[in-house]
């Protein structure tokens, strides 16, 4: 009995850790670049003698999806998407370099250009910081420009270039604040082949409808799991009144 009931507390709890994946993911549908979290329910041998023919449920993460997200135009020139594979260098709360498809960028009030999520966007020599100035712009290589106050005729200057990185998915790792790091904690090389447009931004790569389902399926496996307990201790109330009857 005691077996009973610890394969159905197993497999309620790790029901209920991919309902939490699930509704982060569903919480992050309208997120910029956001990457889904992808896990699965595993099955799981029972160690020890005597337990072969066991099996209890495990909730494994395997990683994030890397399948693009919808792309949208806003005509907003602070607004940017990579195009095809790659990346755009940010630095992480950590102080660290980290990396995001993120493109809702703006400049702070310190003057720093930084995403939606404010994490501040890598340059070609740290974060970038863009001075005063009546018009900023970027450029399909990352370049961005800026009309200085004041400026006669529009003319642009060049302040910096956004880091650009294209980093294999199988080497990037996915941390807790959304942001992709290399598994062996290095820096990736900037890329001048990726590309990124200006005002428009690419969407969360999460399928709203899917993620409904699948928290639909969690709910019931976790409710399943949860009548098993309670048929156990039925199971069990009943197996001590016979002993009580028979003594």
């Amino acid at each position: 009995m005691d077996n009973f009931s610890y394969l159905s507390m197993t497999g309620a709890k790790h029901a209920l850790q991919a309902q939490q994946h699930t509704s982060h993911n569903l919480a992050n549908a309208n997120t910029p670049g956001f990457r889904a979290d992808l896990d699965q329910l595993v099955t799981q041998p029972v160690q020890g003698p005597g337990f072969d023919s066991r099996a209890y449920s495990a909730e494994s993460s395997i990683g994030a999806s890397f399948e693009p997200g919808p792309m949208r135009t806003t005509g907003r020139d602070m607004d940017v998407a990579v195009q095809g594979d790659g990346f755009i260098a940010v630095q992480g709360a950590d102080g660290n370099e980290a990396y995001t498809r993120r493109g809702d960028l703006r400049v702070s009030s310190m003057g720093l250009l930084e995403t939606g999520a404010g994490d501040p966007v890598m340059g070609e020599n740290g974060p970038v910081a863009v001075p005063p100035a009546d018009e900023v712009e970027i450029g399909e290589d990352g370049t961005i420009s800026i009309v200085p106050p004041g400026g006669q005729g529009g003319e642009m200057a060049v302040i910096d270039r956004i880091k650009l990185v294209d980093a294999a998915p199988q080497n990037l790792e996915k941390g807790n604040d959304g942001l992709f790091r290399l598994a062996d904690g290095g820096v990736a090389p900037a890329d001048g082949a990726v590309r990124v447009r200006s005002g428009m931004l690419e969407g969360s790569n999460v399928n709203s409808v899917e993620a409904m389902v699948e928290l639909i399926d969690n709910q019931r496996q976790f409710e399943t799991n949860i009548k098993m307990l309670t048929k156990a201790e039925e199971n069990d109330s009943a197996s001590s009144q016979l002993l009580r009857l028979q003594g």
